[in-house]
């Protein structure tokens, strides 16, 4: 009888430890969030005391979007990903702090994720995300610009024909691309957006996307 205790207490504390184990991983990933978001905003904001000119604006334009990994299976058989063509679409402020230099945060909703073939079936799987850019503009003319920085982005949808492992609610990338000014207001980019953090929580998948831009600065 006693050993049957000792065996049960053994269990509880396991068990227990297990637990507060999950606790302290939830609220590290939690807190890495929030500090990613609050970083992202900061650089943001931080120059508007400093900067020469804001203009507000909108833009929109479409994605060429994919997931790549090396474990992209479906009930334990291995699926093809092809990219999938989605869209983006929001706003965006152009903050110049030099002659040749400006901080452009955005504020997009945009969808990503790919197409899944296996034994001559298509499945689509689509993510839709809040995306918070913050993006350093490097004008190389007084055109064009190089575009270089950070993405956060939360899942707010998913829609989906199949039944994939679960999605993360948060996505850290890194974007690159041109920009070029066609008039003093009109604008055009091409970025790629690769993602640093896995989209599943049970598979190494990340989202990578190509976007063509355009939008209007006020």
């Amino acid at each position: 009888m006693d050993q049957l205790i000792q065996l049960y207490l053994c269990i509880k504390q396991y068990f227990n430890k297990i637990a507060v184990l999950r606790i302290i991983t939830y609220k590290k990933n939690k807190t890495m969030k929030k500090t990613i978001v609050l970083t992202l905003l900061l650089a943001g904001f931080s120059g508007l005391t400093q900067a020469q000119s804001i203009r507000l604006g909108v833009k929109g334009g479409i994605n060429y979007a994919n997931q790549n990994g090396t474990e992209i299976t479906v009930t334990n058989d291995n699926y093809d990903s092809e990219a999938i063509t989605s869209y983006h679409a929001g706003l965006v402020a152009e903050v110049k702090l030099l002659e040749g230099f400006a901080i452009q945060p955005e504020l997009l909703y945009s969808t990503q994720g790919a197409s899944y073939k296996y034994a001559g079936e298509e499945f689509k799987n689509e993510l839709g995300y809040l995306s918070i850019p913050v993006i350093a503009k490097i004008y190389l003319s007084k055109s064009l610009s190089l575009e270089l920085g950070p993405q956060a982005s939360f899942l707010m949808n998913q829609r989906k024909n199949v039944d994939f492992k679960d999605s993360k609610t948060f996505e850290f990338a890194a974007v690159g691309g041109l920009g070029l000014n066609i008039t003093k207001s009109l604008f055009i980019q091409a970025r790629y957006g690769l993602g640093l953090t896995e989209a599943s929580k049970n598979a190494d998948i990340k989202n990578s996307t190509f976007q063509i831009s355009a939008g209007i600065l006020f």
